[in-house]
């Protein structure tokens, strides 16, 4: 099977940098978190026998016949090291809802029915259950503290950061497992660009009930449309700096989904007729 071919643009926001495996199966990593030793990825569009509008590697697992998603789980699995049958997924409505998943939930989502919903977070303190979060523009969060041996995802769309998923993920990390802040490495996957990221008033107004001002400078610019343009990476990181973690421990994706459409699905470039990339993490 031949390696592919892709030309990555990188935006150059100077805050972090993503690894390209590239092989049969391509994927992601973040250096600081694998420097931390945590097994982590976040897949491509590449590498599954997904077809159609969905190909090639489509992690939804209600949008094709279980065999394939299953398929396609397996092969992130073996490439990442980590028991596809395993995985937790969230479930994910836009919410904040975060669920302590345990030995109960393992292979919930790909291999079995989640009796869950409304979970746009997920954490666990068990090993080797691998966590699993899903994205088509929406930033996708890790979470990692090596002192008390526990991790989380987060899925943070423009509701999910407007409602600050990010400290919420952080504040159920230190409940459940005592985890400190300061101890905890995360990430921020890619997702859509402020420069390709337009969006209205009200989503605006949503976000000035939880930024300051000066914090809404960095994170929002108008443009000749009389509409906005939005940094979900700036606004998801001042959500992390203001739980407690520390700046050098927050890496941020130099990525961009809807710029980078051989790598990844985009919603805002492919409407609903596309498949979802993943994040995995596991402890």
């Amino acid at each position: 099977m031949e390696n592919h071919t892709i030309h990555l643009l990188r935006k150059k926001h100077g805050l972090g940098y993503m690894e390209f495996h590239d092989g049969p199966v391509p994927y992601l990593t973040f250096p600081g978190l694998t420097a931390a030793g945590f097994r982590h990825g976040y897949s491509t569009r590449l590498g599954g026998v997904s077809t159609g509008y969905f190909a090639e590697m489509n992690l939804a697992a209600l949008k094709e016949p279980p065999e394939i998603i299953q398929e396609n789980y397996r092969r992130m699995a073996e490439v990442l090291g980590i028991d596809e049958k395993r995985v937790v997924m969230t479930y994910q409505t836009h919410s904040t809802g975060i669920r302590t998943v345990t030995e109960d939930d393992a292979g919930k989502g790909p291999f079995y029915t989640r009796d869950y919903t409304d979970t746009d977070g997920i954490v666990t303190n068990v090993p080797d259950l691998p966590l699993a979060a899903l994205s088509a523009d929406c930033c996708l969060l890790y979470f990692a503290d090596p002192v008390k041996k526990c991790i989380g995802l987060s899925h943070a769309g423009w509701r999910g950061t407007a409602g600050d998923i990010a400290g919420k993920t952080v504040r159920r990390l230190s409940e459940e497992f005592g985890t400190d802040p300061k101890d905890l490495h995360c990430a921020i996957g890619p997702s859509i660009c402020q420069d390709c990221y337009e969006v209205s008033g009200d989503v605006i107004d949503a976000f000035r009930e939880q930024f300051s001002e000066k914090e809404m400078e960095t994170i929002c610019r108008g443009n000749e449309r009389g509409r906005y343009q939005l940094n979900l990476w700036g606004a998801n990181r001042l959500l992390l700096l203001r739980a407690g973690v520390p700046e050098t421990q927050i890496e941020v994706t130099d990525l961009c989904t809807k710029c980078n459409p051989e790598l990844f699905f985009s919603h805002r470039l492919l409407g609903e007729k596309r498949g979802v990339t993943a994040a995995f993490l596991c402890l």
